[in-house]
Parts: structure tokens; sequence; C-alpha cells
């Protein structure tokens, strides 16, 4: 039998039970209580535990950041990034994969909806990068490899050889006018309009105004010999060419006869160059979608079927028809038909994004070609007209009222006509409700864009996820579009998704503006790495649950 003390302790429990039962009720009604503080400490002692015992003390750390700056692409939302940072006093290393900086920009004949000339108002500017002190331009240069973290990134660059010194190089035109091969190769530059010789410069303002040779093309770099002359004979005759004796046409090639700064070296290699930078700017423009993918269109098939960056070539004063509208033997076209939505918009070709510049270039183009032609009957099949910048709609009313045909749906095919160079476009007008062929001379393709070459094998190196269309994935796409995932690197431009030129200068002065806060601090908050292993992508984790089990853990 319970003694009498062990009866009233046994009662106050049972009291004491119930007054904690009636104040967790209490507790309940109101939020803020002590039972949910009592919670929040039994929760945080937990946290503690864990990180004491498996991570040890979570702490951020400060470190120094390198006064430095790397920017991936020089296009024209890279120039711009690179000029503010270089203006606010800050070193920045330029990374362009073509000889020369300008981008895409630099190939087309007019911006909408200004219709200023895009060579007047980008010359400037690759003038100012180029001659900046605080730029380093690495032109036919492509990134290898990135390690570190925000503050100190360690960053590797191949430098391709252009077997021809960019110092003392004037940009004569001498060697390519003496080369053997001149006039044989396609321009990428000109999008293979245009020939060129393995020794070039892509274009007449291109910046650096050096030239380079292509390996791929040159006799003396691919076989070793050149005429007569061979890889030895060369080397001697630039050893005399310096000296100021007399050298021979059989001692060395056309070009390095024709050097008068005697800068051409055939002997120069790829190097890889190392650099330390506190942040990145990634801004690798776009490639344009190959009309290939859709066939139905005879892209390639027939001569006068054109994508849109071939009209811009074609309507430039420096491009292969010095801005008259002349494909291949055709005279100037009497009839043209501009098609809106090739490649974009479209789950087939499997780019279902809009890529929001293509409506405003072919208004753009159709007003072109309408002021260089002005005989032309020209008809635009549009899906949407999405005219959203500033100035756009007052544009595409211009153009619209200027006695241009704009016709509401997609062109199902075209064929060639029997008989005849023209060709005939099949559509349905969703207006009318109604089939309809119209046949023209000249059909072009308004394609849309896709990230670069590259950029996928580019992000992945730095730990940059993608979106779903393949863009680098900014951090917020509201509140920080500049920011990535991975602290210190920052993306613009077309990198980051479709836009026109004001949208991507904007953005890359705001990305300039961001990664000029890290510089400029000193300091930048590096947190601690914590590995995690995501079972359903591990190969291993099967192995590692048996492992786990085995040992008890």
């Amino acid at each position: 039998m319970a003694t009498e003390a062990e009866t009233d302790e046994e009662e106050v429990k049972e009291v004491e039970g119930a007054e904690e039962v009636k104040e967790a009720e209490k507790a309940k009604e109101k939020p803020g209580t002590k039972t949910e503080e009592a919670t929040r400490r039994v929760m945080e002692s937990i946290k503690d535990q864990v990180e004491k015992s498996l991570l040890g003390k979570i702490e951020e750390k400060e470190v120094d950041v390198v006064p430095e700056a790397l920017v991936i692409g020089g296009g024209i939302a890279g120039m711009y990034a690179a000029l503010d940072i270089a203006d606010a006093g800050f070193k920045v290393h330029l990374v362009e994969r073509l000889p020369s900086i300008g981008g895409h920009m630099a190939q087309l004949d007019k911006t909408f909806p200004t219709l200023d000339c895009s060579a007047c108002i980008l010359t400037p500017r690759l003038v100012d990068v180029g001659a900046h002190p605080n730029i380093n331009l690495m032109s036919y240069s492509e990134v290898v490899g990135v390690e570190g973290s925000i503050g100190n990134f360690k960053v590797k660059v191949l430098k391709k050889a252009k077997y021809v010194d960019e110092a003392t190089c004037t940009g004569c035109m001498m060697c390519e006018d003496a080369c053997r091969l001149k006039g044989r190769f396609p321009n990428e530059f000109d999008l293979g309009l245009m020939k060129r010789a393995p020794i070039y410069r892509p274009f007449p303002f291109a910046i650096p105004a050096s030239y380079t040779i292509d390996s791929e093309t040159c006799l003396m770099i691919k076989k070793g010999k050149c005429g007569k002359a061979t890889l030895e004979s060369t080397a001697e005759a630039r050893g005399k060419k310096e000296r100021g004796e007399e050298v021979t046409k059989n001692e060395a090639p056309p070009c390095v006869l024709a050097c008068g700064p005697n800068c051409i070296n055939h002997d120069m290699k790829d190097e890889i160059v190392e650099i330390n930078v506190g942040g990145i700017i990634v801004a690798t423009g776009y490639d344009i979608i190959e009309p290939e993918c859709m066939p139905e269109y005879k892209y390639g098939v027939y001569p006068n079927v054109v994508n849109g960056l071939e009209f811009e070539r074609y309507s430039s004063a420096s491009g292969p028809t010095m801005g008259r509208i002349l494909i291949g033997d055709m005279p100037e076209p009497k009839d043209a038909v501009f098609l809106s939505c090739v490649g974009s918009r479209n789950s087939q070709t499997g780019y279902e994004y809009c890529s929001r510049v293509c409506c405003m270039y072919i208004a753009k183009q159709a007003h072109l070609l309408q002021e260089k032609v002005p005989s032309c009957n020209i008809t635009v099949l549009y899906q949407d007209v999405r005219a959203f910048g500033k100035g756009f709609e007052e544009f595409y009313d211009r153009v619209r009222g200027e006695g241009l045909s704009y016709r509401r749906g997609l062109a199902s095919e075209i064929y060639k006509k029997p008989g005849s160079d023209r060709v005939i476009v099949r559509a349905e007008d969703t207006m009318l409700g109604e089939p309809i062929e119209i046949e023209a001379d000249l059909v072009i393709l308004g394609v849309g864009l896709k990230p670069s070459e590259g950029m996928d094998k580019l992000l992945e190196m730095m730990g940059v996820p993608r979106t779903s269309d393949n863009f680098a994935k900014e951090a917020h796409p509201k509140l920080r579009p500049v920011d990535t995932d991975v602290a210190g690197v920052f993306v613009t431009g077309c990198a980051q998704g479709p836009k026109d030129i004001p949208d991507s200068v904007a953005q890359a002065k705001g990305a300039a503006g961001a990664i000029l806060a890290v510089l400029a601090r000193g300091k930048a908050s590096v947190g601690p790495v914590v590995t995690e292993i995501e079972e359903e992508t591990c190969i291993g984790s099967m192995s590692l649950i048996e492992m786990a089990e085995k040992i008890g853990a």
C-alpha cells in the first residue's frame, strides 16, 4: 500500500500536469506564447548540435576582392559593361572568341526604331574599347577553365594564335592583297556572301585593327609550304627583313614579302593565359536559329529565300552588293514576302519562346526594302505583331502606312513556280479565313534568336544553371535580373534571354553596376560549401545506403 506521503506527491503531480495542459491549450489560442518560444529554442538547440557535430560552426567569412573584372563576350552588351567598369578605374579583361569585337550589331545596316546607321553609332564604341587603358582586349580567345569564388576567380583563357603581331600590324591590307588565295574562302562576317583570303580582317572598321591568319586555309600553316617558301625559309626571311637585307620571292610567301612592319609570324602557337578576377560578367550574345529547322521554307534550296541577317548584309553599304538588293544573278525584286516567327514560338523546332526582336526587325527591313526598291510590292505574313518597346508601336504604324501589306497568317510552304525563278508562298489569311498564294522574287525569313554556341559548356564550367530555353538563369526574374545563383557571376544581354539593343545596353550597365559594388567594397562574404548527394541522379546512391546500413550509420 502506498504511504500517505507518496499519495500526496502523486496528487501534486496530477495538479501540475493539469496546469501544464491548460497552459498549452491557452498557448495554442494565442500565437507567440511560451510554447512557441520553447519550441523555437528546442529547434535552435537541435540545429546547433547538428552543426557542431557535423559541420562545425557555420560562419560566413570575408575575403579580399581582386580589383579586376572579366567580361566574356565582345558584343554591344559586353562592350558597354567593360567600358563602365573601366571608366570607374578598375581593370577589365574582355574576352571575345572572334578576331574582332562588335558582335551581331556590326553586321546590321540600320537599327530600329530610329533607323540610325549601325556602323555610325557602333564604331566610336569599338574605338573606345580598343583604346581604353583599363581594358585588356583578348580577341580570338575563349575561356576554358574557371575556379574559385566571388572575390577571387581563377580563370584560364585560351588565346588562339593569330600569326600576326597585333602590336605592330597597321591594318594596311597589303598582305591580304598579296595572298595567293585571295577571295577563295567564305567570309564569316558576311555569312559567306563574300569571299576572303586566309589572312583577313573581318570587316573594314574591325577592332582590333590587326589581321588574322586562318590556320585551316593558310597553305604555310596547313602544309608547311607556300609556293617554294617553307616555314624554315620564311623564318630566315623575317630575320633578313629585320636586318634590312633583301629577301627573294622564293624565301617567303607573298604576305610576308608585302608586310612592311614585318609582323607576320607563322610559328606562333596557342597559349593559355591565367588571370585572377573579383567578378565575372557573361555577355556571350546569341546565334540565329537555323532556318533549316523548317524545311518547308526551302532555305538553302532556293537562292531567293534568305534569312534576316543575310538581308542586313545585302542592305548594308559595306555588304556584298554595296547596299543594292541583288540576290545572286537576279535583278532587283518586284515582289517580296517577309515571314515572321521562323523557328521561334514553335514546339516542333524546340524553340517555344518569343525572340522579341523579329517583328520589329522585319518592319525595319520592309521599310529599307521599299526605300531601296520603291517599285517592289511587299507583303508581311505575321502571327502576332509584338511592338513592345519605346517608339516601337509608332514605328510599326509608320511602316504599315507606307503601303506595305500586313496579312495575318503563317506560311505553310514555299515552292518554285514552274518555268520561272520566282517562288510561291502558300499560307492562310486567318483574318479572312481563306488560303492564299503569293508569288515573289524574294522571301526573307524572320528567324529567331538562340543561345550562342558553346554557352552551355561555359555556364556548366561556372556552375550557373540554365533555363528550359537554355539561356542563363538569373537569380530572380524580377528583382535580380543580372545576378546568377553563383555569387560574383553576372549575366547580361542575350545570354540572359532574347532582347534588342537598348535593353541589352541597359542590362549591361546594370551588370557593370552590380560588379562594381563588389569591386569597390574590396571585401566579399563567402559562405561555407556544403556537399549534398542527390540520390535520384547519383548512380552510387544504392551502394552508399547499403554501406551506411552495414556500418550502422
